[in-house]
């Protein structure tokens, strides 16, 4: 099946999609607040995503390796 990264209110309402595809987990928030960035494993390989708050601005994160669970941390 697929499986869909997405946000929503407190109370429930307001869903929105971000992403769909097979197999896409482990959303992390960057720190401010705007970006999710998530695993995903796909048919190109395993890789890295970040969407904006919007869903529309999808991009692959370039990793020199197998990548899972990211994490943000401030810039040196």
């Amino acid at each position: 099946g697929e499986f869909q990264i997405g946000v929503m209110r407190v109370d429930g309402s307001g869903e929105r999609i971000l992403s769909t595809g097979f197999q896409q987990e482990g959303p992390t928030w960057a720190p401010n607040g705007r970006v999710l960035m998530f695993f995903r494993d796909s048919a190109g390989g395993p890789k890295l995503v970040s969407v904006d708050l919007t869903g529309r601005n999808e991009q692959s994160i370039p990793t020199s390796n197998f990548a899972s669970d990211p994490a943000w941390s401030p810039l040196l």
